[in-house]
């Protein structure tokens, strides 16, 4: 495994240069504070869950353009509320036109806001719990929102804690390919082994180059993209 130095050089040179380099990097914002996430609202966290989820897979577009239309489909992602949905309004959903009328992924809304609702009853707020994650041990938070949360496993779980402000990797194609190349893992699959291999090799680079991990996962994709 080389430094992180010669990696953000690899990625620089791909890029057109370390000011193209600083640039990409800066169209993207920086981790929030812990007080800060700590501020947001439960309902908010839900809400970009949902998001996240009937992102996947499908177009990000057509999200982005009904978004105010979930907002309103469900009430502003009321934890409580939404955690005792009764079937009438799951049905109600079903038919909803300001929402894609997927039933496994509506359904993923209700127990995502169980998910919430209990972090809640455990650390004073979900809010609180997820800024207090150590990020030495995101491996460890992605196994939890995998299998306490609903669709919340892979890139998505990850790609909502970035979407949210907590500082995190993303394992992409590319970033995966890159951690296959500095020889971190042996091969795209996502086991134990190589996630924990993955976490390391992250943390070395944090500690070492003094980047965040959204830095570190961008510049890691950037070194394996199309050249400039």
């Amino acid at each position: 495994m080389r430094s992180f130095e010669e990696i953000e050089a690899l990625a620089a040179e791909k890029k057109g240069g370390a000011k193209k380099l600083k640039a990409l990097l800066a169209e993207h914002n920086l981790p929030k504070s812990e007080a800060d996430l700590k501020k947001t609202g439960d309902d908010r966290w839900l809400s970009m869950f949902t998001r996240c989820v009937f992102q996947a897979g499908f177009s990000w577009k057509v999200i982005d353009q009904k978004w105010p239309g979930f907002e309103e489909a469900f009430e502003g992602f009321d934890v409580a509320r939404l955690a005792f949905l009764p079937d009438e309004a799951f049905e109600a959903l079903l038919k909803d036109t300001r929402i894609v009328r997927n039933g496994a992924k509506i359904k993923a809304v209700q127990d995502n806001a169980v998910f919430l609702r209990d972090l809640a009853t455990e650390h004073g707020s979900a809010a609180a719990f997820f800024a207090s994650y150590p990020v030495s041990d995101q491996i460890g938070l992605m196994d939890l929102m995998k299998k306490r949360g609903s669709r919340l496993g892979g890139t998505t779980g990850q790609l909502a804690l970035r979407f949210m402000g907590k500082e995190s990797f993303i394992l992409t194609g590319d970033v995966v390919n890159a951690l296959i190349r500095e020889n971190v893992i042996d091969n795209d699959r996502m086991s134990k082994k190589n996630l924990s291999a993955a976490q390391a090799a992250f943390n070395d680079w944090k500690t070492t180059s003094g980047r965040s991990l959204n830095e570190i996962s961008r510049i890691l994709a950037f070194s394996v993209g199309t050249a400039h």
